[in-house]
């Protein structure tokens, strides 16, 4: 019994493996071969009795023409033959294409080949509007010439004005009613008319707006340094009262100008003189710590009197029309002419001879003190201007240089 289960295995896969093999043979090898050869590129079409319909089969955009050198017995064969892909022989089949594509003048216009409605652009339909003169807006022409027109723009339709009693529901208006009409609205308008002509024209102004780095505007309450800088003057012994804002226009003027008429020492300035407090300051150290030291050291006397020849004054640089204005312009300068001792004598600031020895030391001695304090000292010597006087005042230069000559 064991014998008959173990052939019995081998004997099932027999019998189910021959038909396999036998539906395998059927299907995979073919029945004979094709078309008498060995290639399969040399399968040929099955033959169809109407050429015409043949050749529809294959439409085409351009004409085929068909070129044999066989026989015209062969005609049909050649029509019912396909051409062999790499294998038909030169001059079998031609086909004759038609000449270069031409582009029309006007272009090509895809729109009416593909059949649909031609876009027009925003910027097209706009110029489309200023040739045919309905543009909304006005168009200018002209531009940069001397003829500058209006070129297009929706033209301006008076409204119907039918006098104030028009209403639609209403019957019209006689015309002896038109006319009175007329006739009070012209007397309404007659003094308008005239009024507006006599209003004055109005015209806007912008303010101009402040540069912050000038000086601040005017307020007419003094400033914490002009305060203290009065806070010094006292205490150096300095006489002098406030006097009102001086104002000459926008390039002349002081602000919270000061009248100088002493200094220190008992010291007259006569007549008395209208500064800044900055360079009244200034000049206010020089003389009790140069001038009136120097004076006792050569005269074995103190300076009695102070006599100037300009403070403030609106004019330019010496006086020459055409230059910048000068610092006295803004009291910022003051000028001296004479020194009176206390022992009675007077010397003037003009040039000495040569035999003035103590003049002559005490004039180069204020010219070389004074530039400590001042940064433009001017006198005899310097210009013909200032042969007669001496020129002291504060003005600021951005290389801070001190001219002293």
């Amino acid at each position: 019994m064991a014998y008959v289960s173990l052939l019995h295995r081998p004997l099932t896969a027999l019998l189910l493996s021959i038909p396999l093999v036998a539906c395998t043979t059927d299907v995979l090898s073919p029945p004979a071969r094709i078309d008498s050869g060995s290639r399969v590129g040399a399968i040929r079409p099955t033959p169809v009795a109407d050429p015409e319909r043949e050749v529809a089969a294959y439409p085409s955009a351009e004409p085929v023409a068909v070129v044999s050198d066989t026989s015209a017995a062969s005609a049909p064969e050649q029509l019912n033959r396909l051409p062999m892909i790499d294998s038909e022989p030169v001059g079998k089949t031609q086909i004759a294409s038609a000449g270069p594509m031409t582009i029309p003048p006007e272009g090509v216009n895809m729109d009416a080949m593909l059949g649909v409605e031609p876009v027009v652009g925003l910027a097209q339909e706009q110029a489309n509007e200023i040739a045919e003169g309905n543009a909304t807006q006005p168009v200018v022409g002209g531009i940069g010439e001397d003829d500058v027109r209006q070129l297009g723009g929706q033209s301006q339709v008076a409204p119907v004005d039918t006098g104030p009693s028009y209403d639609p529901d209403l019957p019209p208006l006689t015309p002896a009613q038109i006319a009175a009409e007329e006739a009070k609205k012209g007397r309404y308008a007659e003094p308008q008319r005239r009024s507006r002509a006599q209003e004055p024209q109005q015209v806007a102004f912008l303010p101009r707006a402040r540069n912050p780095l000038s000086a601040p505007e005017y307020t007419g309450e003094m400033p914490g340094s002009e305060i203290a800088c009065r806070q010094r003057l006292r205490k150096l012994g300095v006489v002098f009262r406030d006097v009102p804002r001086i104002y000459n226009g926008p390039s002349c003027g002081i602000d919270y100008p000061i009248e100088l008429s002493g200094l220190s020492g008992k010291i007259a300035v006569k007549p008395a003189v209208k500064l800044n407090c900055q360079v009244t300051e200034a000049f206010a150290k020089w003389v009790k710590y140069e001038l009136a030291p120097s004076s006792r050291y050569r005269y074995w006397s103190g300076v009695k009197t102070i006599k100037p020849l300009g403070g403030y004054s609106c004019r330019t640089m010496n006086s020459r029309r055409g230059n910048p204005m000068s610092e006295h312009a803004r009291g910022n300068a003051i000028d001296v002419g004479k020194f009176v001792l206390k022992n009675g004598k007077e010397i003037d600031v003009r040039r000495k001879g040569f035999f003035a020895f103590r003049e002559r030391g005490l004039l180069k001695a204020v010219r070389s003190d004074s530039c400590k304090y001042f940064n433009t000292v001017l006198g005899p010597g310097s210009d013909p201007f200032h042969k007669d006087h001496f020129h002291f005042d504060l003005r600021t230069r951005k290389s801070g240089y001190r001219h002293c000559d």
